[in-house]
């Protein structure tokens, strides 16, 4: 059983910087697709960001292109998500996710954490 716990949420002013992280315990690590996704007040769950195993391929929804960067450290079994240049809409609970393939995550299946809030103020 995976265990995925976020970390690094806070409250920052437009424009500002926060990274995220997210420790994975009780599985290979290296083996699961990872993801962050967002669920903002009174909306669904929006994909965000995901990686691959190794790092090599990564994939943005298009209004975080530019602004958020996920990188993964397989001997941290850790998954970040910086973000720069945080706007008012950045707003939400961040949640990540873990799959061995990203078909499980976008079901909305596989491993997730608890989230952590993100509050960008304008």
């Amino acid at each position: 059983q995976v265990q995925l716990v976020e970390s690094g949420g806070g409250l920052v002013q437009a424009g500002g910087s926060l990274r995220l992280s997210c420790a994975a315990s009780g599985g290979t690590f290296s083996t699961y697709v990872m993801g962050w996704f967002r669920r903002a007040p009174g909306k669904e769950r929006e994909f965000v960001a995901r990686i691959g195993w190794s790092g090599g391929i990564t994939y943005y929804v298009d209004s975080v292109k530019g602004r958020f960067t996920i990188s993964r450290d397989n001997a941290k079994n850790t998954v970040y998500l910086q973000m720069n240049s945080l706007k008012p809409e950045d707003t939400a609970v961040y949640f990540c996710a873990a799959a061995v393939n990203w078909a499980i995550v976008a079901g909305g299946n596989g491993y997730w954490g608890q989230g952590t809030q993100v509050t960008v103020s304008s």
